[in-house]
């Protein structure tokens, strides 16, 4: 009888424990898209979410390419820094934010030029709630891998 309680346990513990690991999917298991389409999918949502007309939405599908073109530069640059396995001074990281920073206002002015003040306020609002989501996400995944 004990032996049978023990395997029961152990069936059910193994059991919940494969359930909980088939709940969220992997990171790799996510779809990967390619950039071109990533800019196309948020050209989509930005031109439902801000009633964009064909002229902002060819000027901003040219900023979202600029943007992507940029991010993927810097990506590759970090990840041939990784490769050296040189981790970056203070001062380099200090350089490394002031750029991102310079990069993000660049991005916000050239979009204040393309919208309206109404659809750049919308957009603001959009750019912080998505803030506000990675945060979340970040402080959820830092939760579970600790």
């Amino acid at each position: 009888m004990k032996k049978l309680f023990i395997a029961a346990l152990l069936f059910v513990g193994v059991a919940s424990f494969a359930q909980d690991i088939d709940q969220k999917p992997a990171r790799d298991q996510k779809e990967r898209l390619t950039p071109e389409q990533r800019n196309e999918k948020q050209l989509q949502k930005l031109t439902s979410e801000l009633s964009l007309d064909a002229n902002q939405q060819v000027k901003v599908k040219q900023l979202l390419a600029e943007r992507s073109a940029k991010a993927e530069k810097l990506r590759e640059a970090r990840k041939d820094k990784k490769d050296s396995d040189t981790k970056p001074t203070a001062e380099e990281r200090e350089a490394f934010k002031k750029e991102m920073l310079a990069e993000k206002e660049a991005n916000d002015a050239k979009m204040k030029s393309i919208l309206t003040a109404d659809q750049y306020t919308k957009w603001h609002s959009l750019q912080e709630k998505n803030k506000e989501k990675i945060r979340e996400k970040v402080k959820e995944y830092k939760n579970e891998n600790n």
